[in-house]
């Protein structure tokens, strides 16, 4: 009579525990982590000419936009511009209709799509 063993399957979910999952997830995401890039005032210039070129001519605009340690990236159309909460509503470009607020200090980098 010959044993079945399961052999490194019957220890494999005691070795991820779902604490050490989220662990190791948490670890993971805080090494790709980047330091939001320090801008002066002549990119800050340069970001607004570029948003208000693509508000006048009603071109696509694509933002960097970065976001508790990572750079994200939305194409759009520029909906409306808020100045007091200094927010950019941002109509997405391959999602119709869905309206997303930017914060201005939030953004690294604008392109003016032609």
């Amino acid at each position: 009579m010959s044993i079945k063993d399961r052999g490194k399957l019957k220890w494999q979910p005691a070795l991820m525990l779902p604490e050490y999952v989220k662990l190791l997830n948490h670890v993971n995401k805080d090494y790709y982590r980047q330091l939001k890039p320090i801008l002066d005032e002549y990119q800050l210039e340069e970001f607004e000419d570029k948003i208000h070129t693509a508000m006048e001519f009603a071109s696509p605009v694509m933002f960097t936009v970065w976001e508790d340690g990572f750079d994200w990236e939305y194409t759009g159309m520029i909906h409306r511009l808020d100045p007091l909460t200094k927010m950019i509503h941002l109509e997405l470009e391959n999602e119709k209709g869905h309206i997303i607020r930017v914060k201005f200090e939030d953004i690294v980098g604008v392109e003016v799509r032609e």
